[in-house]
């Protein structure tokens, strides 16, 4: 580096250089990209194996602020962390000589990077993309998009300025039998949707996530940047690993699953939001450390006049849709049950309504069933990326759609916070009756951190 460029200043060259870099490489078909993975962790391990099945990826560059998870050594990670189980990785095979680095900024300023993975925590999510769009690099941001709307509108407003490929981790959109389902409803196989209704339960009686004070980090954890643009607090082992998503400051359940949820109904009703929203719920049953609900349910009302509903139960763990669904729809004409992802039985069914007071009590359509072999979901969603970033077309899962579903999960935990039916006006996204919770559309971030 010549004497008297500054590290901004190299940024900015190096930012542009990557950018023309990125169009050159991948002008061919069948041009290799180059992608770094942020945040080596749960979920992390899982895209990077879905990402080194595609034999057009080159993983370039690795980066995670705990070494062990870095450096993929298992068994020089914590005995503490280990306790999680399957939640603590093993990381894949990576082809030798990838980088290994700690500071996510130097990821970016490398131009042998395409493209990067981010799953990190979500609070981290809005600094990293913002940043990596700057850089010139193509993103694949990991559910949910963000920890504010907005910090989810800023994400989107820099992936159109700078004008990269973003795709949102709701790997859902990858699904081909989704996406199926989402051409039979539009056409209108179930007729007037009224009620759309997902769930996540799990019984974590009765320990929960557990207890535990303030303690050192452990060897090789750089917390004080874990933590970024949150307070400044001492490590807990209730937290980290994977536990942030327990802890209001960090995540949410109604994020870490709704999300998902909200995403494939938007999806198959067409709904970009809803008018207003109202949530109840609180800690009924587990005394852990916590500090969002185990139980909880929240109504969203559409101007279409229809309902969606979400409901989190962590002390009863008895699934809520009935047929193995984890979508239901309700129609006019017939109830859509859906259920893919993970499941050996990934299907979905059309159920015929019947007349009832007053009405004809026959069949209003035939009953219908589709099943697919599709597996993972995972690899599929990096597919759809690749060839995303090379044909330069919007995924998808583009960040607007992941914005607008992570909002769903957003104006949830705002009504249970502020105890209000809130009004929502999704083209100025704010809200029509409640000063307060407008007051919580966003926090300060700790310095020097700052959404650029």
């Amino acid at each position: 580096m010549r004497q008297g460029v500054n590290r901004r200043e190299f940024s900015a060259v190096s930012g542009a250089a990557a950018i023309e870099l990125s169009r050159g490489r991948l002008a061919g078909a069948n041009e290799r990209v180059g992608v770094a993975f942020i945040g080596l962790g749960n979920r992390g391990c899982q895209l990077l194996r879905a990402f080194l099945a595609q034999p057009d990826c080159q993983v370039v560059a690795l980066c995670d602020v705990y070494e062990p998870y870095l450096s993929g050594d298992f068994d020089r990670i914590d005995p503490g962390f280990k306790r999680l189980g399957s939640r603590i990785p093993r990381m894949p095979e990576v082809p030798k000589g990838v980088a290994r680095v700690k500071d996510f900024r130097a990821v970016l300023e490398r131009p042998d990077v395409d493209a990067v993975v981010i799953a990190t925590p979500d609070h981290w999510h809005a600094i990293q993309m913002i940043a990596a769009c700057k850089a010139g690099k193509d993103v694949y941001v990991e559910k949910p998009l963000s920890v504010t709307i907005v910090e989810g509108r800023a994400m989107v407003k820099a992936a159109r300025a700078h004008d990269r490929i973003v795709q949102v981790g709701t790997q859902r959109r990858s699904s081909r039998l989704y996406a199926q389902l989402a051409e039979a409803v539009h056409g209108g196989a179930i007729g007037k949707v009224t009620v759309a209704r997902a769930a996540f339960a799990s019984n974590m009686t009765p320990a929960g996530i557990g207890h535990a004070g303030p303690s050192a980090p452990p060897p090789g954890l750089d917390w004080e940047m874990w933590l970024g643009p949150r307070p400044d607090r001492p490590f807990q082992a209730t937290l980290m690993p994977y536990l942030f998503r327990w802890h209001q400051l960090y995540s949410s359940q109604i994020a870490n699953w709704g999300v998902h949820y909200f995403d494939v109904i938007r999806w198959l009703t067409g709904e970009l939001a809803p008018s207003s929203i109202s949530t109840h719920g609180g800690r009924f049953a587990l005394d852990d450390d916590r500090t969002i609900p185990d139980t909880s349910e929240t109504i969203f009302e559409h101007d279409s006049k229809m309902l969606t509903l979400f409901s989190v139960y962590e002390a009863n763990g008895q699934p809520v849709l009935s047929r193995g669904a984890e979508i239901e729809l309700r129609g006019t004409l017939g109830t859509a049950y859906a259920g893919v992802a993970y499941s050996a039985d990934n299907h979905y069914e059309i159920i015929p309504e019947r007349g009832g007071a007053f009405q004809d009590p026959k069949p209003k359509r035939k009953p219908e069933t589709v099943k697919t072999t599709e597996r993972d979901l995972d690899r599929q969603a990096a597919r759809d990326f690749l060839d995303s970033v090379k044909k330069r077309s919007r995924p998808r899962a583009d960040i607007e759609e992941g914005h607008r579903s992570t909002t769903f999960a957003h104006l949830a935990n705002l009504a249970l916070a502020t105890k209000k039916r809130l009004d929502w006006d999704a083209q100025a996204e704010r809200f029509t009756n409640c000063p307060e919770a407008n007051d919580l559309l966003h926090y300060e971030y700790r310095k020097p951190w700052s959404l650029g």
